[in-house]
């Protein structure tokens, strides 16, 4: 059965619309008998419906790090401009997920969820745009880590429909590394006696599985530089100990932890050459999108050299680095200088013609 869990509401994330795009069979296999969207918007599509930017979520996040960092005037993604529509992710909570899944759902609710990939985000995402707003070709696809590896799925499946496309921080394809780090990532929770094979009756069973998970974060979400130059004291936190009750453990805990695996999972499988028999070249020379590669400098997930590799393999594409010591989780936007980057190399791509 289903479980509740306060914190996948609106006062924790914001105004959304949960949208049913129906019947939804997965990739691995299995399916979704009535697949809801988490979705919100900002602006104003116009009557030519060009003007449409999808955002795409990452691991753990929601709409609402978009509204509060990204989206708003003065910033690239700019509502008075653009008719921004934020999708969050498949089993992030808020969308369709094993910790919600209800009523004609019901019967792959929890640890019966099914596998998810990175494609049937984007499959989704495209049959929303299409059906739903009318939109056959969006301006821009953007997100970051999770986000961007549904930007790559985007420029690979449905290359004649991106216009523009900005994956930042997050590769086409997931390295070992990345898959090793995320399998501990799982097994922290897993790992719970309250865990119980899936089946726990709510989050707090898991809490001591969930802290794990935020430990591990700590060591390869923020960058060494981060703990050595105590950048932690910016957020008015005295010591790192406190700044892991007071931050990191938080914001872990309150989620759902069948929520995360499913992510997870997904994470670990991002890599558009399976629809090239395993040819990342041949896979991102599909690529028909002027395309802006954003990593961040000190990132230890997605660092900066992969992307380089694959810059060389995307054609219409350029690359921008992002500097900011805080790594990975630079993208929620705490340093003052990140969004100012992010504003500036999305302008200059949102300026270029498409081809």
């Amino acid at each position: 059965m289903a479980i509740d869990n306060p914190y996948y509401t609106s006062e924790f994330h914001g105004e959304y619309d949960l949208i049913s795009i129906g019947p939804f069979d997965l990739e691995e296999g299995g399916s979704i008998p009535d697949l809801h969207l988490a979705v919100t918007t900002f602006g104003t599509l116009n009557e030519a419906r060009d003007n449409a930017i999808l955002v795409t979520t990452w691991y753990s996040g929601s709409h609402q790090i978009f509204r509060d960092v990204y989206i708003g005037p003065g910033h690239a993604l700019d509502p008075d401009r653009w008719f921004i529509v934020v999708v969050n992710q498949i089993g992030n909570g808020l969308s369709t997920s094993p910790h919600n899944a209800s009523g004609a759902n019901a019967g792959i609710a929890m640890s019966r969820f099914p596998h998810v990939r990175i494609g049937d985000d984007v499959v989704a995402q495209e049959k929303l745009l299409r059906e739903h707003f009318g939109i056959e070709s969006p301006a821009l696809v953007v997100g970051g880590s999770m986000g961007a590896q549904q930007t790559y799925e985007w420029m690979v499946r449905f290359p004649g429909k991106v216009r523009r496309a900005a994956p930042i921080a997050g590769t086409a394809q997931n390295t070992p590394h990345d898959f090793l780090y995320t399998q501990a990532l799982i097994e922290a929770i897993t790992s719970d006696p309250g865990f119980k094979d899936g089946e726990y009756s709510s989050n707090a069973d898991v809490e001591a599985g969930l802290k794990r998970h935020a430990g591990i974060w700590a060591v390869m979400g923020f960058s060494t530089e981060f703990w050595k130059q105590e950048l932690w004291r910016a957020l008015d936190f005295g010591s790192r100990e406190e700044f892991m009750a007071g931050f990191l453990e938080p914001y872990f805990t309150q989620m759902d932890p069948n929520d995360l695996l499913c992510m997870a999972w997904k994470w670990q499988r991002g890599d558009v050459a399976r629809h090239t028999g395993g040819d990342l070249a041949e896979a991102l020379g599909r690529n028909e999108a002027v395309t802006r590669i954003i990593p961040i400098n000190e990132d230890m997930f997605f660092p900066v050299r992969d992307h380089e590799a694959e810059l060389e393999l995307t054609p219409h594409a350029t690359i921008r680095v992002i500097d900011d010591l805080l790594g990975h989780l630079a993208l929620f936007g705490v340093a003052p200088t990140y969004i100012g980057q992010v504003d500036q190399y999305l302008a200059e791509l949102l300026s270029e013609k498409p081809l």
